[in-house]
C-alpha cells in the first residue's frame, strides 16, 4: 500500500470518528441526505442553497465530512473564515461526552501548505497574481493558473499533492462575478476532487451566463428549505419589508428639475412633425400601427407584415415602449397588442432611449437629407440629460448625474433619522439598528457639474453619522460609524468606547482624535479587531445604532441583537440583497419575540423620465425576495411591502406622506408582524402565482379574507339562464322568479371567473384540481386576490395567465366567448313585477353583451375550447364561443379590440405556501 492511500485510510477514519454534538435541525437533515445522494450516485460535484443564518456553515462541514477526505473550504473574506474555523472547533470525537468539552479529533487550519486535515482559505488566498504588468491586472487571455503568483502556484501544488480532497465553495455566487473563471480551471485539475457549493442565492435569479457557469461547475442545484419555511420552523427572526419614499431635497430636485427641462424642450421639438424628413411620431405609426418590418437594411412596410405578438418577442423592449406611449396618447392602440399592468405608465428613460434608437438606426442614419443629419444631432445632444450617449453603435447607457443625485440623495439621510426617531420610540433600549452605506465618504466621485447640488460626504457613512449626532431625535441613540478604515462617534460616545474597550482588553489604549465635530478612536489595533468590539459594545447596548458600508457589516458579519435594518446602498445584485437582509435574521436569546424592520430609503423625482431610477433599484432589491405583507400573505418582490407597489414604476408623490404613516405604524406592530408569520404552522414550501384584479367600479364587499360568494343563478340571453320549462313552474311562485333574476343580475363575482378557468383546466388534464380549490379574497381595498391553490407553480402560472387574458382587454384572440349582462332589477314593485312577467313569457328584450378573450390555453384545440365553454356556462352564462376569423367574429374585434370586459386592471404576483 502506498503511503498516500494508508493517509487517506488514516484521514477517513479519524473523520468518521468525529461527530457534530449537538444534533441537526429537520431541513439540515434533509439538506445533508440530498448531498449524500449526489456523492453516492457517483456525481462529484453539487450545490445547496439555504438561506442566511439556516447553517450554511455547518452542513458544508458535516457533508465533507462524512466523505472522509481532506478538506479545503474557500470563503469570500476573513469574517467568513473565522466561522468556518469556530464551528470545526465544535466538532468532537464520538467517543467523547459532549458535556466534558468538545475538542475536535481533527485540526483545523488556515495555512496554505494545507498541513491540517480541515483547511479554510479565502478565495483571495488562491486568487494571487503576479504583477508583471505594471499593475494592470492579469491577461484577459490564456490560462489563470499560469499567471499566479508563487503563493497562489504553491497553494495549487498543495491540492495536489495532499488528495484526494473535499473542496467547499461558500457563498459561490461569488464565483459568477470574481473568481469563477480561475476556479473552473482549478477544478479541472483536479479531478478527482469532490467539490460542494453553498449559497444563500436563489437559482432563479440567475442570469443566462451565469446559469451556465453554475452548470459547469457544479450541475443541478439541491434546493434546501426557503427563508419563509425556515421562519416559519422558529429558527429565524420573522421580519418585515418596508420603505421610506421621499423626494429630493430642494436644491436636489431643482437640479433635476433644470435637466427633465433640457429634455422636455428636446422632446417638443422631436414631437414637431418638421423635426425631420419621417416625423417621431409619423415613424412610430409606421412601426408600431402599419407594422413596418426593419430587417435586411430596409423598412418594408405593409400592414400586418409584422404580428404583434412576434414584435413582443423579438424587442420586447421597443413593444413596451410602444405601449407606454399608447397610455399617454401619443400613440394608437398597436393591432394584436395588449395593455398589461407594466404599460400603464409614462414612458420612462429607458423607453424613450429604445424608441430614438430605433429612430436613428432604422430610419435617420439611412437617410442622406441633411435635416436628418441635423435630427440626429439633436438627439445625441439631449440623451446625456437622461443617461445615455449615442454611439455609432447606437444609444449606449452613460454616467447619470440625476440618478447619482437620486442614489446620494441628502433626504435620505434625513429619512433615516425619521425611521430611528420612530423604531426608538417603539423598541426604546432594545433598538438595535444597522444602517449600511456604499462607501465611507464620497470625496473623490462628485463630478464638477454636482458641485453646487451635493455635498462632498453626501451619502456616505460618515455623513449619515455626522447628521445622527447632530439631531437631537437621534443623538442619545449613541450612533457609531465602522468601516474598514475608521471607528468614529459623538465625543461622549468615542470616550466611552475607548474605556469599554481598554476593559475588554487592557492592552488596549485608544485615542480619541477630534475632527469635523466628530471623534476618531486610534490605536494599535486592525479592523478585524474593531470590529470584533464595536459589535459586542453594540450587542451590550452601549450604542443602539451602527453605521457601516455593506462590505464590511454585510457578509459574514453577525449580531444576533440587529432587529432594524436600513438600507441606503445601491446594491441590487441577488447575493448583496440576501446577506444584508439576512445581517437582522438572527434569533436574538435576550429577546425570543424579536421581529426585525428592514427599511428601504427610495428617493423619486417626478416629472424627469429617469427620477425613477431609484425605484427600480428597489425593486431589484426585492425580486425573487419573499416576505410578509400586512395581511400575512408570503409574497416575493414590492407587493410584500405594500401590495399597492407596482414593480413597474413608482406611486405618486402626493401619496408619499400617507404610505410613510402606514409604513411606520406598520413598524410598531411587531406583533402583528409574527402573527402574520404564522411560526409553527404547516406548510408546503411551495411557490405559487396569484393573480390581483382591481376592479373599476365599486368592489362587491371589503371584508378581508373571507371567500367571495359564486351566484346560483346566471344570465342568458335574456334574463336569467333557464329553460322554457322552468320559467313556466315559476309562475306558481314569482317572488321565487324574481329573487333568481336578481340573483342574475350585475357583474359576476370574480370568483365565478377564476372557477371558470380552474375547471377548464382540470377538464383539459393541466390541472389535478378545479374551482373547488379555488382561493379567492376581497380586501379592504377593493382589490380581488385569487390563486389555485394545491398545484406545482407550472399550473399556478397557467391559471394565473389563463384568467389574466380573460379578464384582461381584447388583443388578438382566436376565439371570443359572449357575456351577457341583466341589468338590475327596477326598485318600484310595479316596473319590478313587469320584468318578472316578461322574462316568464320569453318576451323580455335581450340582455347586454361584452365579449372576453377566450384564454390562448383553452384555443389551441376544439376539445379544450370545449371544456372551457362548459366551464363558462356553468360559472358565467349560456352562450357559445365565436370564432375570430368567422365575419360575426371580425365585426365584434372591430368594436371590442383593446376594450376590458370587466374594467378592471390586473397584476400578476408569485406567493409562498
Amino acid at each position: 500500500m502506498s503511503p498516500r492511500s494508508a493517509d487517506v485510510r488514516h484521514s477517513s477514519s479519524r473523520f468518521a470518528a468525529t461527530v457534530w454534538p449537538e444534533g441537526f435541525r429537520a431541513y439540515q437533515s434533509e439538506t445533508l441526505a440530498q448531498v449524500d445522494a449526489v456523492f453516492a450516485a457517483g456525481r462529484s460535484r453539487c450545490w445547496a442553497v439555504l438561506p442566511p443564518g439556516a447553517g450554511k456553515t455547518l452542513v458544508g462541514l458535516e457533508s465533507a465530512r462524512r466523505l472522509g477526505r481532506r478538506i479545503v473550504v474557500l470563503v469570500p473574506n476573513t469574517a467568513i473564515q473565522g466561522q468556518w474555523v469556530r464551528t470545526w472547533q465544535r466538532f468532537a470525537a464520538s467517543d467523547q461526552d459532549p458535556a466534558n468539552g468538545t475538542v475536535p479529533l481533527l485540526e483545523v487550519g488556515t495555512e496554505r501548505d494545507l498541513r491540517h486535515p480541515v483547511t479554510v482559505l479565502t478565495y483571495q488566498s488562491l486568487a494571487v497574481f503576479d504583477d508583471e504588468h505594471g499593475g494592470r491586472g492579469v491577461k484577459s487571455t490564456g490560462p489563470l493558473l499560469e499567471q499566479l503568483h508563487e503563493n497562489g502556484r504553491a497553494l495549487v501544488a498543495a491540492m495536489h499533492s495532499v488528495g484526494p480532497l473535499t473542496i467547499v465553495l461558500d457563498e459561490c455566487h461569488h464565483l459568477l462575478e470574481v473568481w469563477g473563471r480561475l476556479v473552473v480551471e482549478l477544478l479541472d485539475e483536479l479531478d478527482d476532487a469532490a467539490v460542494l457549493g453553498l449559497t444563500a442565492t436563489p437559482p432563479e435569479t440567475l442570469t443566462h451566463t451565469q446559469a451556465q457557469l453554475v452548470e459547469r461547475l457544479f450541475g443541478a442545484p439541491l434546493r434546501g428549505a426557503s427563508l419563509p419555511a425556515v421562519v416559519r420552523q422558529g429558527y429565524l427572526a420573522p421580519f418585515a419589508e418596508l420603505a421610506f419614499l421621499t423626494p429630493p431635497t430642494p436644491v436636489e430636485a431643482d437640479y433635476i428639475r433644470g435637466q427633465a427641462e433640457r429634455f422636455v424642450e428636446f422632446r417638443s421639438g422631436l414631437m414637431d412633425p418638421e423635426f425631420a424628413s419621417t416625423g417621431f411620431l409619423a415613424w412610430c405609426d409606421t412601426r408600431f400601427i402599419e407594422r413596418a418590418a426593419a430587417t435586411g437594411g430596409e423598412v418594408a412596410v405593409e400592414a400586418g407584415t409584422v404580428p404583434w405578438s412576434r414584435l413582443e418577442q423579438q424587442e420586447p423592449a421597443l413593444a413596451a415602449a410602444a405601449l407606454r406611449m399608447h397610455h399617454v396618447g401619443l400613440l394608437s392602440l398597436p393591432p394584436g397588442s395588449r395593455v398589461r399592468e407594466e404599460h400603464r405608465r409614462e414612458p420612462s428613460a429607458e423607453d424613450w432611449v429604445t424608441l430614438l434608437d430605433d429612430y436613428v438606426g432604422n430610419c435617420l442614419s439611412r437617410s442622406a437629407d441633411p435635416q436628418d443629419a441635423a435630427a440626429v444631432a439633436a438627439i445625441r445632444a439631449a440623451l446625456p440629460s437622461i443617461g445615455y450617449r449615442l454611439t455609432t453603435n447606437g444609444v449606449r447607457a452613460a454616467s447619470s448625474p440625476v440618478d447619482r443625485v437620486l442614489a446620494r440623495s441628502d433626504a435620505k439621510t434625513h429619512s433615516t433619522i425619521e425611521i430611528l426617531a420612530v423604531e426608538a420610540g417603539e423598541l426604546g433600549p432594545a433598538l438595535r439598528a444597522l444602517i449600511l452605506c456604499d462607501f465611507e465618504s464620497a470625496t473623490a466621485t462628485v463630478s464638477a457639474s454636482l458641485a453646487d447640488v451635493l455635498k462632498p460626504e453626501t451619502g456616505g457613512a460618515v455623513h449619515v453619522l455626522r447628521q445622527l449626532v447632530e439631531d437631537e431625535r437621534t443623538a442619545d441613540l449613541a450612533p457609531i460609524l465602522v468601516t474598514g478604515r475608521t471607528v468614529a462617534a459623538a465625543p461622549e460616545t468615542a470616550a466611552a468606547f475607548a474605556r469599554w474597550a481598554h476593559e475588554q482588553d487592557s492592552a488596549l489604549a485608544l485615542d480619541v482624535e477630534l475632527r469635523d465635530g466628530l471623534a476618531h478612536l486610534r490605536g494599535a489595533w486592525s479592523s478585524r479587531t474593531w470590529v470584533a468590539l464595536a459589535t459586542r459594545f453594540f450587542e451590550a447596548g452601549h450604542t443602539r445604532v451602527l453605521v457601516g458600508t455593506r462590505a464590511l457589516l454585510g457578509e459574514g458579519w453577525d449580531a444576533h441583537g440587529v432587529n432594524v435594518v436600513v438600507d441606503l446602498t445601491t446594491a441590487t445584485t441577488t447575493g448583496s440583497v440576501v446577506q444584508m437582509r439576512g445581517r437582522g435574521l438572527r434569533l436574538d436569546p435576550s429577546w425570543p419575540e424579536k421581529v426585525t424592520n428592514n427599511w428601504t430609503v427610495v428617493c423619486v423625482a417626478e416629472g424627469h423620465p429617469k427620477g425613477a431610477a431609484d425605484w427600480h433599484r428597489f425593486v431589484r432589491k426585492h425580486e425573487g425576495h419573499l416576505a410578509v405583507r400586512a395581511a400575512g400573505e408570503i409574497v416575493s418582490g414590492i407587493g410584500h411591502v405594500d401590495p399597492a407597489f407596482s414593480p413597474y414604476g413608482p406611486p405618486e408623490s402626493a401619496v408619499f406622506d400617507a404610505s410613510n404613516v402606514a409604513m411606520l405604524l406598520r413598524a410598531g406592530q411587531r406583533v402583528d408582524t409574527r402573527r402574520d408569520w404564522s411560526i409553527g404552522e404547516p406548510y408546503t414550501d411551495e411557490l405559487v402565482h396569484t393573480i390581483r384584479v382591481t376592479a373599476r367600479r365599486a368592489p362587491l364587499r371589503t371584508t378581508t379574507g373571507e371567500t367571495i360568494p359564486v351566484r346560483r343563478a346566471l344570465p342568458g340571453p335574456s334574463g336569467a339562464a333557464l329553460s322554457g320549462r322552468s320559467r313556466m313552474l315559476l309562475w306558481l311562485t314569482p317572488g321565487r322568479a324574481a329573487r333568481l333574476l336578481a340573483e342574475a343580475a350585475g357583474e359576476p363575482p370574480i370568483a365565478s371567473l377564476g372557477g371558470a378557468v380552474a375547471d377548464a383546466l382540470k377538464q383539459c388534464g393541466i390541472s389535478p384540481v378545479g374551482a373547488e380549490a379555488l382561493d379567492a379574497v376581497v380586501e379592504p381595498s377593493g382589490t380581488y386576490r385569487l390563486q389555485l391553490s394545491g398545484v406545482d407553480p407550472a399550473t399556478s402560472l397557467a391559471f394565473v395567465q389563463a384568467l389574466d387574458e380573460l379578464a384582461g382587454p381584447i388583443a388578438e384572440p382566436r376565439w371570443l366567448m359572449p357575456r351577457y349582462h341583466l341589468a338590475s332589477l327596477p326598485a318600484a314593485g310595479r316596473e319590478r313585477r313587469a320584468v318578472v312577467r316578461a322574462w316568464l313569457l320569453g318576451s323580455a328584450p335581450g340582455n347586454a353583451v361584452v365579449y372576453h378573450a377566450v384564454p390562448a390555453v383553452f384555443a389551441r384545440s376544439a376539445r379544450r375550447v370545449e371544456a372551457f365553454t362548459a366551464a363558462w356556462n356553468r360559472h358565467i352564462c349560456a352562450g357559445r364561443p365565436v370564432a375570430a376569423s368567422s365575419p360575426e367574429g371580425e365585426g365584434i374585434l372591430v368594436t371590442h379590440r383593446g376594450a376590458s370586459p370587466l374594467e378592471a386592471t390586473t397584476a400578476l404576483r408569485v406567493a409562498w405556501s
